[in-house]
Order: structure tokens, then C-alpha cells, then sequence
């Protein structure tokens, strides 16, 4: 099983990074292992393998999540209660994970996280469709190198409906960032060659 979460780490100079990224459960029986897969190369798996430690972050406000992929990082974050890092101030909970091992890959290496430390600081109202759909497009927008355009539209469009029926602000103010993101992909994509004199 895969869950969408917001990562935090820190870098050795005390920069916060925040990044989406599925936290995939380990497949042992010891619940408190989790399985992080940052792609090569990254800040997110360089600050891992520098503190050994990061934190995984559940919240609502999915404009962290588009926020993330657009440019958008100015997220208050609190410092962890027991590892070498920061948590998103307005998180509904969070968990501190210790990397236990690594096992390399050219690609994407399986960082294993054992939970060390977690706390609920909200509640969780809900699910929104709107919310969902803002999820689901951050993930079109953090591959779009990789899809096809056709793909990515067709998916959006499709997407669109449950923010309009359903979102509220937040949820609107996302889903125009990555409109946006998609837009100026395109742009840059389909652009001609620049002529040179």
C-alpha cells in the first residue's frame, strides 16, 4: 500500500526540503517500517543519507502538494521532536522516521524508515473529491517528461470536474498552479528552435 504524504528533510546547512512522495509500507510484519523511493539524483535522497532521518507529513492542504511541484515551498515547518529535522507546522499528524538501511539502486534506492515517533495535531474532517483530483493531477504534473501530453489532458480534463463540483479555495488555488505548470511545459516544449543570426 501507497500513501501520498508531503517528505520533509533537511539539508546539513538547515534548509528544509518539501517534497510529495508515496510512503509505501514495508511488506514485513513490523509496522513501523516504511519504504521511501527518491529518484537519483535528488536533494530529498541526499539529505536522507546526510541526517538519516526525515519526516513524513499527512495534511489536507493539498496546495503543499502542488505548491511543491510549482515553485511554491514557503510552508511554516516546526522542528521534529526526536530526529534531525523539521515538521510542517499545519500537518494533521506527523511521524519521524530513522533510516534503517539502504539498498541502492541506479534509479530509485529503497530507503527503509522506521518510525521512531508520532503525533496527531488536528483532526481529519474527510475526504474531499477536490482534494483527491489535486493529488492526482500534482502526480501528471511531476511526470511530465515522462507522459504524453495527449495523456496528461485527457486526465486533467477528466480531474476537473470533481474540483469544480467539490473544491473549496485551497483546492482551486492548487489546481490553478498546476494548470499553470502544464501550461508553461507545454509552451516550452512546443516552442520553435530560436533562429540564430
Amino acid at each position: 500500500m501507497i500513501f501520498e504524504t508531503i517528505i520533509t528533510t533537511q539539508a546539513p546547512g538547515g534548509r528544509i526540503q518539501i517534497t510529495p512522495m508515496g510512503a509505501h509500507h514495508h511488506h514485513e510484519e513490523d509496522e513501523d517500517l516504511l519504504v521511501l523511493l527518491p529518484f537519483k539524483p535528488s536533494t530529498t535522497l541526499n539529505n536522507i543519507l546526510y541526517s538519516r532521518c526525515a519526516v513524513l507529513n499527512y495534511t489536507d492542504d493539498v496546495r503543499v502538494f502542488a505548491g511543491a511541484l510549482t515553485g511554491r515551498n514557503d510552508w511554516a515547518t516546526v522542528p521534529a521532536e526526536r530526529v534531525f529535522c523539521a515538521r510542517l507546522r499545519d500537518s494533521l499528524a506527523h511521524a519521524e522516521l530513522a533510516l534503517e538501511r539502504v539498498e541502492d539502486d541506479e534509479l530509485r534506492p529503497r530507503l527503509v524508515m522506521r518510525r521512531v515517533f508520532e503525533a496527531t495535531h488536528a483532526p481529519f474532517r474527510g475526504f474531499n473529491r477536490a482534494q483527491a483530483a489535486v493529488i492526482e493531477a500534482a502526480i501528471l504534473v511531476s511526470r511530465l517528461r515522462m507522459l504524453p501530453a495527449e495523456k496528461i489532458a485527457r486526465e486533467m480534463a477528466y480531474l476537473a470536474s470533481a474540483v469544480e463540483k467539490t473544491g473549496g479555495p485551497a483546492e482551486r488555488e492548487a489546481w490553478q498552479w498546476l494548470e499553470e505548470r502544464i501550461r508553461q511545459h507545454r509552451t516550452h516544449t512546443t516552442a520553435p528552435p530560436p533562429r540564430h543570426p
